[in-house]
This record gives structure tokens, sequence and C-alpha cells, in this order.
């Protein structure tokens, strides 16, 4: 990854785009994932049409794998030039507590280093460490390369993280994956009952914390960090509907630009009671 750093970008797309193709073909049980989770979401779309955008899904989420060999040891002028602020970019500034809500899209990583690097302020977020320690120390250099910031790791637990939250340290967050049962709510996603963590409406209610959404988008010159206005009906006392109309607004963030939306991930591994794992 260090030496795919120095490629021109073009090339590591070429090369992401034939490691896309390979891992589609290859990967039979996680090509199953996001033909179901696609399937799934969007009904009226044909088998082709499902094939079609599968095979997109995994040319973008090698190619944003790739990425992070610049990402995270290019040089900083570089990364810069090919990482795009735009939006409502003035919602970063100031102190006041924020959290920002940042889907699971491929560019996930490239927003995070964005921010880091030219947002001077402290941001924080969640991390779950990997299995492979070799893995673990890369990621976690990496995503700590600029800036100032902090990786919590879950068991760090709810306190610290509400309490960095009212100092005034953002909190990229993102709560839009299957994390279990365990506190999760069932609520639609796509018109499908999705186990998902309240998550961002808590921390927004407890830390006293505006919301503000990043939608970061891959492009031929590397990733624009779209910056949208902050949420003005969101948090509210009602954590069901909170968490549902999170869902919904997700939704029009991925029908922009859905082979960049993370389908490799079981969305709708746990279900409600009764209703049979759409995997097997």
């Amino acid at each position: 990854m260090r030496r795919l750093a120095h490629l021109p970008l073009t090339w590591l797309r070429a090369l992401g785009w034939l490691l896309g193709w390979m891992l589609y073909g290859f990967v039979a049980s996680r090509r199953h994932v996001v033909q179901v989770n696609l399937q799934l979401c969007f009904p009226r779309m044909t088998p082709v049409q499902v094939r079609t955008l599968s095979r997109r899904v995994f040319v973008c989420f090698a190619q944003a794998w790739l990425d992070r060999g610049w990402l995270w040891h290019g040089r900083p002028d570089l990364v810069r030039s090919r990482l795009t602020l735009s939006g409502a970019v003035e919602e970063l500034r100031g102190s006041d507590p924020m959290v920002i809500f940042a889907p699971h899209f491929v560019g996930l990583d490239a927003g995070w280093t964005a921010l880091t690097q030219q947002v001077p302020r402290h941001f924080t977020t969640i991390y779950t460490d990997q299995a492979n320690k070799m893995a673990d120390d890369w990621i976690l250099q990496g995503r700590q390369r600029f800036g100032s910031s902090r990786l919590f790791g879950r068991a760090d637990g709810a306190k610290a993280i509400i309490g960095s939250l009212r100092q005034g340290d953002p909190l990229y967050l993102l709560p839009d994956m299957n994390f279990g049962l365990h506190e999760s709510l069932f609520v639609p996603f796509y018109g499908v009952s999705a186990a998902t963590v309240p998550s961002l409406s808590r921390f927004a209610r407890l830390g006293r914390a505006r919301v503000v959404p990043v939608v970061t988008r891959m492009t031929p010159q590397g990733y624009e960090v779209q910056v949208l206005p902050a949420w003005s009906d969101y948090p509210t006392d009602k954590l069901v509907a909170d968490t549902a109309l999170m869902n919904a607004r997700l939704q029009t963030y991925i029908d922009a630009m859905p082979e960049q939306y993370y389908w490799v991930h079981k969305r709708f591994k746990d279900r409600p009671p009764g209703e049979p794992d759409p995997y097997l």
C-alpha cells in the first residue's frame, strides 16, 4: 500500500477496477450478500440490473480500499489536492457540540481524512478493533495521521464520548450498520425492518449537539466531501422516530450514488421474531 501511494490516481483506479471484478467473480458469499441487499432495497430492479449494480459496488469498494494507500502514506499536499470539502462547510466552524452523521459510503476514510487534515478542530470517532493486529495498527495509524483526533474504543463507553461532545469535539459517527440486537431498534430501511442503533439521536440529545451530515463521494479526481446543513428538527425526545428519520434521509443520499454504499455488509442479518434470515 505504501508503494501504491506513489502511483497516478488513474492507474490506481484501474487496478481497483480489476480487483473489484476479481472479487465479484471469486468471492461468491459476499456477492450473494450484495445481491440480496439490492433485491430487498430495490425490488423493482431486474436481475440484470442487480448484477450490473453489484459489479459496480465491488469495483467502488476495491478502488476505495486501494485509495487508502495514498490517504495514509501519500504526501500531505497530494492528499489535500485530492480531497475537496464542499457544501455547508461553515457548519464545521466554531466550538459548538456536533455529531457528524457519516454514512457507510466507500469514501468514509477519505471523509475523515479531509476533516482532520483541513478543519482545525479536535475530531473524535468510534473504532472497532480488527482481528489482525498488524492491520489494526495500520488502520489506527492511518486514521490518526492528520490533525488532533481521538478514536474511542467501544469499551470506553458512552460517558467518555458524551463528555468529549459537550467539550466541543465533533463526533464522526457511522451508525447505519447492523451492530447486533443489543440496544438496536427495528425501523424501516428502504421499507424493510432493519436493526438500527439509535446512537445518532442519543448522542446528539445527551451531548446537546447539532447533527451535521457529511457525505463523501468518490470522483475521478479523488473525493468530494460534501457537508450538508445541520438538521434543524433533530434530535427529538422520540428515539424510534428519530432513528427512522435517520434511515429515511440516508436513503436519499444512497439514491444519488447507490454503487458507493457499503452493500457488502449484512444489513438485514438480525430479524424481528418470526422473520427468516434473508441471506440463507
